[in-house]
Parts: C-alpha cells; sequence; structure tokens
C-alpha cells in the first residue's frame, strides 16, 4: 500500500488541487460551507498520505525530517479545525516537491545528454571480411570496424585507413570537426561528419574515454562537499530543535496554531537543496565543456587556489618538441646508428624528436639497458657502451666534457634547447639541441588565470634552467625551476603546502603524478597518461589549455552559488520566523507558500550555472 501511494504522488498532488479549487470555488460560488469543508478534508488527508508515510519511514531510521515537521503540523491544524490550513499546506509541500524534482533532473541533464550519447551498435569486420553490425559490446581489442558518415564511432582507436571529419564535442566540449587519417586516435561517443573511415579498435566498453567520462561524473555528482556533509549535520540537528521550539512555544503560549505555524516555517528544504543542486549544475557545466571535475571536495579546494605549478613539457608546450641543432665531434654515421639505436628504446618526447630527425638509418640491436633516473639511457650497442642524455650522466659515466663541448652546450641553451649529448665508450661524440613550441594562445589564457585571482603562475620542469627560463620570460610566469626530477617537484609542491598556498599543479605524465597526488588541486591533460588522469581532481579534455580559465572560472562561479543559495535559505527562514513574533501578516499557508518558493529559489539559481561561460557569465 506505501509503494502504491508513494508511486502516485504526482496524480495525488493534482487531485488534491483540484479538491481546493473547487472547494473554494464553491464557497465563493453557493456559499455551501459544508462541501467547502468535507472537500478540504478530503484534499487534507490525501494530501498528507505520501508525507505521513515518509515521516515514518524516517521515524523508523531515527531521524526527524521536514516530513514528521509537516505531518505534526498537519494534524495539529486538524485538531484546531483548521482545514484550509492543512488543505494548503499538503498541497503546497507535495507541489513544491514536485517542482523540486523536475527542476533537480534539469540541472542532471549533462550526464542524461552523455549517457544518450553512448553507441550501441558497430559495423565489425567478420572473418569473411565483410563488416556486419553488432552490439557494441560485441567489439574486443584489435577488431577492425568500419565508421560511415553520421555514425558514432563505437569505441577508442586508431584510423587503418580512410579519412574524414568527426565531431568531438562528446569528448572534449568543442564543436569545431576535427580532420581524421591515417595513425588518428578516435575516440568512442564521438560522430563522424563526413566521410568513411576503418578503425582498429584499442578501447572497448568500459576502458574507453567516453565510459570513463560517465564514470567520473557520476562519482562526481554522487560525491559531497564540506559544506553538503555540515548541512546534513546541521539538518540532523536543527530539525528536532525546530520541534522542540514549537513545543516551548506552545507551552507558555498556549497558542497551539502558532507553534504549528512554527513546525512549518522551520522546515530547512532550501538549505538542504541548495548546495547540492549548486554543485551538481557545476559539474555538468564542466562536463559539456570538456572539463571533467571529480566531486564536489574539488569545486570547494580549487575556488580557492592561488597558486597554479606547472610542468613544461606537453603542458606549456605542445609535447611534440622537434630537433633544431646537431653537432657530431665524430664525422662518422655510426654515432648517428649508436643513437637512433638507443633512441628506439624509449618513449619519451625529445628521444622521439631525435628518431624523426635521424630517419632512416642502420641500426643495431640493443642490449644491457639502463634507464638512468633524471639522466638518460645506458646500454650496449654492436659492442660499444652508448650514453645518451644529460650533462649529469655523462659526468657519471666519466664522459671529458672539453672547451668546445661546454661552449657549444652553453650556446645551445642560450637558444632555449633541451641538450642531448651522446658519448660512446666514454667519449663525446654527438651534440643534440631540441625544441618545444610553446602552445598558442598559451599566453592569454594564463593573462585569464591572473584575472581570476591566481596570484602565482610557477614552472617547473626536468629541462636545463635556461630553457625553462625563456619559456617562463616568454609566457611571463612568476618562477620557473629546472633541472628537477619527479621527487624535486613533489617536495617543491610541499613547501609551497607549508607555505600556506592553495596549489594546483597541471601536467600529463607519469613522472608527475606524485605531484598531482600532492597538490591541493591536481590538473590532468586530457591526453596525458592513464596515470595521470587517474591521479588527478581535474581533468581538461582533449589537452586543451583553454578550459583551463574556464574550469576555475566555473569553481569560483559555483562556489559563489552555493553561498548565495545559503543565504537564500538561511534568509527566508529567518524573515519567516520574526515575521510570526513581529508581524501579523506570516501564517502557515503564507509560510509554506514562502518556503516552497525559497526551494525553487534557490534550484532555479543554481540551474543558472548550467549556461555559465567564462568572461560573460557574473555568477
Amino acid at each position: 500500500m506505501q509503494r502504491f501511494i508513494l508511486r502516485r504522488k504526482n496524480q495525488i498532488t493534482l487531485i488534491s488541487g483540484v479538491l481546493i479549487a473547487v472547494a473554494f470555488l464553491s464557497k465563493w460560488t453557493t456559499g455551501n460551507m459544508d462541501l467547502f469543508i468535507w472537500l478540504l478534508i478530503i484534499s487534507s488527508l490525501l494530501g498528507v498520505s505520501p508525507i505521513l508515510i515518509q515521516a515514518y519511514q524516517a521515524l523508523k531510521v531515527k531521524v526527524i525530517s521536514i516530513d514528521v515537521l509537516v505531518t505534526i503540523a498537519v494534524v495539529g491544524a486538524f485538531a484546531i479545525k483548521s482545514f484550509e490550513e492543512s488543505a494548503i499546506v499538503t498541497f503546497l509541500f507535495l507541489f513544491g516537491a514536485w517542482l523540486e524534482q523536475r527542476t533537480l533532473n534539469k540541472t542532471r541533464s549533462a550526464i542524461k545528454e552523455l549517457t544518450e550519447m553512448a553507441p550501441e551498435s558497430a559495423l565489425k569486420q567478420m572473418e569473411n571480411g565483410e563488416f556486419e553490425e553488432v552490439g557494441v559490446e560485441e567489439v574486443d581489442v584489435g577488431d577492425v570496424l568500419l565508421v560511415k558518415t553520421g555514425a558514432k564511432v563505437p569505441v577508442d582507436g586508431t584510423v587503418l585507413q580512410g579519412e574524414g571529419h568527426i565531431n568531438e564535442a562528446s569528448i572534449t566540449g568543442e564543436s569545431f570537426p576535427v580532420s581524421k587519417e591515417k595513425g588518428s586516435k578516435v575516440y568512442a561517443g564521438t560522430i563522424m561528419e563526413n566521410g568513411t573511415i576503418q578503425i582498429v579498435a584499442d578501447r572497448v566498453g568500459e576502458d574507453t574515454t567516453f565510459s570513463r567520462i560517465i564514470e567520473l561524473v557520476e562519482e562526481a555528482q554522487d560525491s559531497k562537499s564540506e559544506a553538503e556533509r555540515f548541512i546534513d549535520r546541521f539538518s540532523r540537528y536543527y530539525t528536532p530543535a525546530v520541534l522542540v521550539l514549537a513545543v516551548i512555544v506552545w507551552l507558555f503560549s498556549q497558542d497551539i496554531e502558532l507553534a504549528i505555524t512554527i513546525l512549518v516555517l522551520g522546515c530547512p528544504g532550501a538549505l538542504v537543496i541548495g548546495v547540492p543542486v549548486s554543485n551538481v549544475a557545476g559539474i555538468g557545466n564542466g562536463a559539456r565543456h570538456g572539463v571533467l571535475l571529480k566531486g564536489s571536495e574539488v569545486i570547494s579546494d580549487f575556488s580557492r587556489v592561488d597558486t597554479i605549478v606547472f610542468d613544461k613539457t606537453g603542458t606549456l608546450t605542445t609535447g611534440n618538441p622537434e630537433v633544431a641543432d646537431m653537432k657530431i665531434y665524430d664525422d662518422t654515421t655510426e654515432v648517428l646508428s649508436y643513437l637512433a639505436s638507443v633512441e628506439k628504446e624509449s618513449d619519451h618526447p625529445l628521444a622521439k624528436a631525435i628518431v624523426r630527425h635521424i630517419g632512416e638509418i642502420m641500426t643495431y640491436a640493443v642490449e644491457k639497458t639502463e634507464v638512468v633516473k633524471g639522466g638518460g639511457i645506458v646500454a650496449q650497442v654492436h659492442g660499444q657502451r652508448v650514453a645518451v642524455g644529460n650533462a649529469a650522466l655523462m659526468e657519471k659515466e666519466n664522459v671529458h666534457l672539453d672547451e668546445e663541448a661546454r661552449s657549444d652546450i652553453l650556446k645551445f641553451v642560450e637558444r632555449g634547447d633541451s641538450v642531448v649529448l651522446t658519448a660512446v665508450d666514454g667519449k663525446l661524440q654527438a651534440l643534440t639541441g631540441i625544441r618545444d613550441k610553446v602552445r598558442p594562445e598559451i599566453k592569454e589564457n594564463l593573462k585569464r588565470l591572473k584575472k581570476l585571482g591566481v596570484r602565482n603562475l610557477i614552472v617547473l620542469s626536468g629541462d636545463n634552467q635556461g630553457t625553462v627560463d625563456l619559456v617562463a620570460r616568454e609566457l611571463g610566469l612568476t618562477e620557473a625551476h629546472g633541472n628537477m626530477l619527479p621527487e624535486d617537484k613533489a617536495e617543491y609542491i610541499k613547501q609551497l603546502k607549508a607555505e600556506g598556498r592553495i596549489v594546483a599543479f597541471v601536467g600529463d605524465g607519469v613522472n608527475d603524478s606524485p605531484s598531482l597526488a600532492l597538490a591541493h588541486i591536481g590538473i590532468a591533460m586530457g591526453n596525458g597518461t592513464d596515470v595521470a588522469i587517474e591521479t588527478s581532481d581535474v581533468v581538461l579534455m582533449n589537452s586543451d589549455f583553454s578550459r583551463l580559465p574556464h574550469a576555475l572560472g566555473l569553481v569560483k562561479a559555483t562556489a559563489n552559488n552555493m553561498r548565495q543559495n545559503i543565504v537564500i535559505a538561511v534568509g527566508v527562514v529567518l524573515i519567516l520566523l520574526a515575521g510570526i513574533f513581529f508581524s501579523e501578516w506570516v501564517n502557515m499557508s503564507i509560510g509554506m507558500l514562502v518556503h516552497e518558493g525559497s526551494i525553487l529559489a534557490v534550484i532555479l539559481n543554481g540551474m543558472r550555472l548550467l549556461g555559465f561561460k567564462e568572461g560573460v557569465s557574473k555568477i
């Protein structure tokens, strides 16, 4: 019976409202008071039934909820035969709950939209070479799939053949189509606007970027901030306190109607709903604009950040460095063969740049490879001991650097190059200068961060100090520190926190993970490593740096919106309670109407965040 009534709460609300309308209409037109009273009694009994059930369920778990207060108020109204009050209070309470649920559903529309965009089928290449439509759950890693114009990309994969343009708004928040060709990466949930491609599946099911976005947003919307947890605890004690206050007022005044009115007016509904609706709307806005905020706690901390620390490579720079200078001290092709052989063993961006620069050349088998942390690589190649790395590695390998070599290194550094030295059997053979381009428009984005209140912009890098200084001067950063190992970066973050700064760290690599975890807020570039993304609190999809000012502006707007909602909720309750004792205009029906209006007000205020755009909206 309880389930039957609760499932039909909306219908009960409608019937209750109609009965009240008919009751007043009959009173005004025919003056039939008996019909008027009986219609209000029926409306009251019908309307209080779902409220009574919810109150009973709350009391079973030892919680004095808003439903308990309203139930007591309605029973009291019946006792004093104030049927108008009881009918109107129950209807307004139920109607307010309906409005609350309806508007809350809109704030959760971001996750609903994402879920609806999830691909359901794929054209999979079968053993006979033909493509057949199958459910996306039947696709495995390594399968070859066909994606036609207008279709959703079913999995994360790599283009094998064909070309076209894909709308990646579901992943990056950017609606401009992205050109795809052989070797390009594609993501599940994106849409093929024109062209036809064949892809090989790299990630399927829950491992795709799209599925991870949905999971992260769901987790974020279900999490609770410190403010929400405080309000939950506050409500647990506040609601019984209102009940006690009503009893005390009744004992001293012997005015049951006044006591019942206090019960209705003291309901903390707007306070309970105000903070969550702001957080959910903020997280939803971020999801639609390529910013993943992993929980309500992140919003609170991120909004107070005054220091942002950046990794250089892949964050401030494009992460696609190119060889700018090279000097060979032994004029043979052997040293290039040795260098290419060793660097092919590494996934480091500098190593890849060297291999691309050298091009097609004879390489040798590499044996006894040793990766020297923060230094480079030492290996046996074609019977020779080859060391490739920085000056510290050369010193460890006892490689002598003469005046010419030191002068060349200095010139490379002054030009802003990262310097890679190559030694064969303890003798320096080659010097390579590699340069990484600063991300386009990053200077403007850093200015936007300063306008949003970030006082300190710092770069930390394993690169040489000269290169890091050049980048810092070009971008107008506050501080620049080079030659830093991962543990040095982590120690520096600890130092900043000890100084009382609220620190965010932005990075994209495995070596950034300790710093991402240590900072108050870890921000990962979306094209970075899985470890960096999992460790972080905020993810900028598609490694789009311009999302960072939007993210910071959004969390500041969300925190501000949250405070506005608390002021609205508390202010309304205080005004109504003051109205009871110091004026005659406040009664139970007006109180409930204003109470429900305050709930709707905080929800609508929170929903404004769904339309937030950094630099446009002032929330």
